[in-house]
């Protein structure tokens, strides 16, 4: 019979946080448990995602959670970040669907986007009405987004774009994306609706990871968007990459979720799986280094998570602490899986468990939303004030 579900709470870090942080958690880990991980399976073996999930996204408030007003949530960074732990908890692929249509469409329309845009898009995305995507990165242009080749020139009535765009979260299903541009050599932000001129989607199949995820590439072949489309408050490379902070925020969260689940796993197996003289693996030395190991460093994950989200709160966080701790925590979350994995022996390559599943996202998780080593050099710059990029 299967142990119900807790996350690790070694240090009692559950009694920092509050009643409503961790309500709002109970909620989703309901929802996760009951309504995605049976999906999970079948939705791996088949790449496929569990699109029946996503008006209950909606219904629960996950779509832009953190944002005041327009039908969304509101709630807390920390709430929020216990909502990315919780989905990720169940896959990587289903915290990403929430996390693209929040950080990555959402925000920046809220953000940098004119009120009517705001209006008309922001209520439709948080109930799932709209579904958006993120189009940053290009086939020549990942962790230098400078570099993109993706050009605007204006029109009469508005901008022709002319470029592609790669791995692409949730492309094939949006109703609309966020697409970035060169335009006069500035990158500015565009809202490209779905059925424009020039523009098409094709997936992207044969991963080995993230298989329950959407990923598309985005083609623009003088697509026309219309003046209105553009969005006003952002020119520069400030503009992605203050979205990219924010799911990078939702990223250091959710990975501790995937690490949690692998170790609960873990730790269970290692209890019931009898060897040699009819002992439990869990009553032997290597195999409670093993699960300390993975206490100790999700513990540390989980405090890192916490303290980002109270600077985050009290307006204080900057995004070299949230590449520290996206750097952290994903490092982390994999050694946790791995170890998880080889504690399960040849069990922990099948999907009857959630390991290598979890263990093969993390590969994605590591290095999308900037690279580990990306994030080192950003960690690297802020604390010697040189930039060691090139």
């Amino acid at each position: 019979m299967a142990t119900a579900y807790e996350s690790l709470n070694y240090m009692d870090e559950e009694s920092l946080f509050s009643e409503e942080d961790l309500m709002i958690r109970n909620v989703v880990r309901d929802f996760v448990t009951k309504e995605v991980i049976p999906t999970l399976q079948e939705a791996n073996r088949k790449e496929e995602f569990p699109a029946h999930l996503i008006p209950r996204f909606g219904e629960l408030g996950l779509l832009g959670s953190t944002i005041q007003g327009y039908d969304c949530a509101g709630i807390s960074p920390i709430s929020y970040g216990l909502v990315m732990q919780e989905l990720e908890r169940g896959d990587s692929g289903i915290r990403s669907f929430c996390s693209v249509q929040g950080a990555l469409v959402m925000y920046p329309i809220f953000s940098y986007g004119s009120e009517a845009q705001r209006q008309k898009y922001l209520p439709k995305l948080a109930k799932a009405q709209l579904i958006g995507c993120f189009g940053l990165t290009e086939p020549d242009a990942g962790s230098n987004p400078g570099g993109m080749l993706t050009r605007a020139e204006k029109v009469k009535g508005g901008y022709k774009l002319n470029g592609n765009k790669m791995w692409i979260t949730n492309g094939c299903v949006s109703d609309l994306a966020i697409v970035w541009a060169r335009f006069d050599g500035v990158v500015r932000g565009f809202i490209v609706e779905k059925g424009t001129p020039g523009y098409t989607t094709s997936t992207m199949k044969g991963k080995f990871a993230l298989r329950v995820s959407v990923t598309s590439e985005l083609h623009f072949q003088d697509c026309i968007v219309p003046e209105e489309n553009i969005l006003p408050n952002a020119q520069g490379l400030k503009g992605p990459l203050g979205c990219l902070t924010q799911a990078r925020y939702g990223i250091a969260w959710g990975v501790v979720g995937a690490a949690n689940a692998c170790y609960h796993t873990a730790l269970h197996y290692a209890k019931d799986r009898v060897i040699f003289d009819k002992k439990p693996l869990a009553g032997y030395q290597l195999g409670q280094a093993k699960l300390v190991k993975m206490v100790q460093e999700i513990t540390k994950g989980q405090l890192l998570a916490l303290q980002m989200g109270k600077l985050k709160e009290s307006g204080r966080l900057q995004p070299h602490h949230v590449s520290l701790v996206k750097m952290n925590n994903c490092r982390m979350a994999l050694d946790v899986e791995r170890e998880a994995r080889d504690m399960l022996g040849a069990n922990g390559t099948i999907d009857d468990y959630p390991v290598i599943r979890h263990m093969l996202n993390l590969e994605t998780v590591n290095t999308y939303e900037g690279t580990e080593d990306i994030h080192r050099l950003v960690v690297g710059q802020q604390i010697t004030g040189i930039p060691a990029f090139r």
